[in-house]
């Protein structure tokens, strides 16, 4: 992808036209200063000295916003509000062309870098905006909670108005393959509950008595089931009544519509009574106390009918949003693990230890929590908080979500390069002044000057792979906090030494850049990376925020903002302290602590068996840092073996 560098009108290429064209730069001249029209290419801004006084930082900010890498040149005068950290690199008025070569080369990788984390906010927030709208229909629309619970009050309530000792009620099933058909969801029998229930579907077409009232959206009653009407296209299976010894007789069979008018199912009401709490005993008296289905009686039942409907179809609404919801939550958990793979399962897991440990303290009978009971619904919101806790990682640049060794792979490799340079050159060295002294006194005494030198030599480049040795090891990350140790000792010695580049500058063996990142304690990152990996508590409560809750899962933000916090207000991003933090969260915190540590290897760390896991978790307990009773059930109840949610 071409680069493009943006300059103000006082500023010619020059001398280095053909160097910038050479590396693929285009260059162009822009005033007033506006973001460009690009397809996301990396972008340089260079405001030349005469320009600069009229330069303003807030006209400045929105560009170095949008991933534009800004070079000034000229020293800063009186009235000149340009802040350093809006420019990448500030250069002399005529800069000499290989330094401003160099600045511009640096410029581009920094705007690189930032138009990737610009592109990758925006993804997250259009991602975010998204998911949000999306969430907010869903939870607005949600009433019923309980759908087998309303298939059974439809069907007892339609029993009872109408006195009727038996009914089944039909669902049109248009989800399943080929046709739709009418599927048996719900049956009752006051004479007969020894009968089982069986699930069974017919043709949703005019053959059968419930086929023939959805078709037609009209009731029908009749007085006589196995005696319906001359002419009419259905007829009654009597192969119930046969297999277990029941008498239908009287029925009604009434569609129920939805708003739109459409049969979403059918009501199925058998025998009237004249005696509402007195059972059948048999078919003989089926015959004499049955009674047909009047006219009121249908009117009631069209009116109950026209209720269950909407309500069936609010709960049918509400488990459809319930399974659309739940996969918006799988699909956050798979963006997150597509960041990064190692993690693959962790937030799965969270969710089922949390839960696991949230149902072991509702059911303890003492302690701290003996008192303390979780609901259904706080244990459904409690799940959803445990696999959303890390969707801010999308907020987190890649390169850091993932680096697995205190320093980068280009960081190493330079290292590497470094080393090889070094060694090469100390053994020209040797060869030149083999060659030198050859050329100076023959052969005279070179026997012991070859010994004397090449044991030098070959002590410098042990040296420098003791040095080399000493930065892998100490670029291995560690679990635990950990005091340095001889090795860093000798690696900041080394970092001491000097060299001569190529370029004739001398070079140090080690940056302090270097050094600080191997001189990490814990883990794989340095402080601001750390604070990066951090803020993904503070994305993902923002994110989380942004739902319009329903009550009963409106804690779910909250919860997921304080899973880092510790009781002794060590923990990130608020430091929060013990009488701070809700319970919930000091589940979920144990739960993602022991996961992260027991996980399969990742390439910052290896996995912690058990044993030693729950001896760190022991020691955090200590410390002050973690709940001493949430970690005792913990362990009792074995909870760490519970399976992913």
């Amino acid at each position: 992808m071409p680069l493009l560098l943006l300059h103000t009108p006082g500023w010619k290429p020059g001398s280095v036209a053909a160097a910038l064209a050479a590396d693929g730069v285009e260059t162009r001249s822009v005033w007033p200063l506006r973001a460009p029209d690009g397809n996301g290419r990396p972008t340089v801004l260079l405001i030349d000295a005469a320009a600069r006084h009229a330069v303003r930082a807030a006209e400045l900010a929105p560009l170095v916003d949008a991933g534009i890498a800004v070079i000034a040149l000229g020293s800063g005068a009186d009235g000149d509000d340009l802040a350093p950290h809006l420019l990448s690199a500030e250069l002399p008025a005529e800069p000499a062309p290989r330094a401003l070569l160099i600045a511009v080369k640096a410029a581009f990788r920094e705007a690189a870098a930032r138009s990737q984390l610009v592109q990758a906010r925006a993804e997250a927030a259009d991602r975010t905006s998204e998911v949000t709208e999306l969430t907010a229909i869903g939870i607005g629309l949600l009433t019923e909670r309980n759908h087998r619970a309303l298939l059974g009050q439809i069907l007892t309530q339609a029993r009872r108005v109408t006195q009727s000792d038996a009914g089944t009620l039909y669902l049109v099933d248009r989800e399943a393959p080929g046709e739709p058909r009418l599927r048996v969801v719900l049956s009752q029998n006051d004479s007969r509950p020894d009968i089982p229930f069986a699930e069974l579907t017919l043709p949703l077409d005019t053959r059968s008595i419930a086929g023939y009232s959805a078709c037609t959206a009209e009731p029908l009653a009749l007085d006589d089931a196995h005696l319906p009407p001359p002419g009419a296209p259905y007829s009654f299976n009597p192969s119930f009544d046969d297999r277990y010894g029941y008498r239908t007789k009287s029925m009604l069979t009434v569609p129920m519509s939805n708003h739109a008018g459409d049969v979403i199912g059918v009501l199925q009401l058998i025998n009237r009574k004249r005696e509402p709490k007195r059972p059948f005993s048999d078919a003989a008296d089926v015959e004499r106390r049955a009674t047909p289905y009047g006219a009121q009686a249908m009117k009631v039942t069209r009116a109950l009918a026209g209720q269950a409907a909407v309500s069936l179809e609010n709960s049918q609404l509400y488990e459809s949003i319930e399974r659309l919801f739940e996969g918006f939550v799988r699909a956050a958990v798979t963006a997150i693990e597509q960041r990064d793979p190692t993690t693959s399962g962790h937030s799965e897991r969270v969710a089922g230890l949390t839960v696991a440990l949230a149902t072991v303290v509702d059911g303890t009978a003492g302690g701290r929590y003996a008192a303390h009971r979780f609901s259904a619904s706080e244990i459904r919101e409690l799940r959803y908080a445990a696999l959303l806790h890390d969707f801010g990682k999308l907020g987190v640049r890649e390169r850091v979500l993932v680096k697995g060794k205190k320093l980068y792979t280009s960081d190493l490799a330079r290292i590497r390069q470094r080393h090889a340079f070094v060694v090469q050159r100390a053994r020209w060295q040797y060869e030149r002044a083999r060659a030198d002294y050859l050329e100076q006194h023959g052969t005279v005494g070179y026997a012991d000057f070859q010994r004397t030198r090449a044991a030098a030599h070959a002590a410098e480049v042990a040296s420098l792979d003791r040095f080399l040795a000493r930065v892998m090891e100490c670029n291995e990350p560690s679990v635990v906090d950990q005091q340095p140790g001889e090795a860093f000792a000798e690696l900041q010695r080394f970092s001491e030494s000097t060299f001569e580049g190529p370029d004739g500058i001398e070079e140090r063996l080690l940056t302090p850049a270097e050094l600080a990142s191997l001189s990490v304690r814990q883990g794989s990152l340095d402080a601001a990376e750390r604070r990066e990996i951090e803020s993904h508590v503070a994305h993902t409560y923002r994110f989380l925020e942004r739902i319009p809750w329903t009550r009963e899962l409106r804690a779910i933000p909250a919860i997921a903002h304080a899973h880092h916090e510790k009781l002794d207000g060590s923990g990130y991003p608020r430091r929060l302290r013990a009488d701070q933090i809700p319970l919930p969260a000091r589940i979920m915190t144990i739960a993602d602590i022991y996961d992260a540590l027991t996980a399969a290897d990742r390439p910052y760390k290896h996995a912690v068996p058990t044993e030693r896991a729950l001896d760190i978790l022991n020691e955090e307990v200590r410390n002050g840092a973690l709940d001493a009773d949430l970690y005792r059930l913990f362990v009792d109840a074995k909870v760490y073996e519970a399976p992913p949610a």
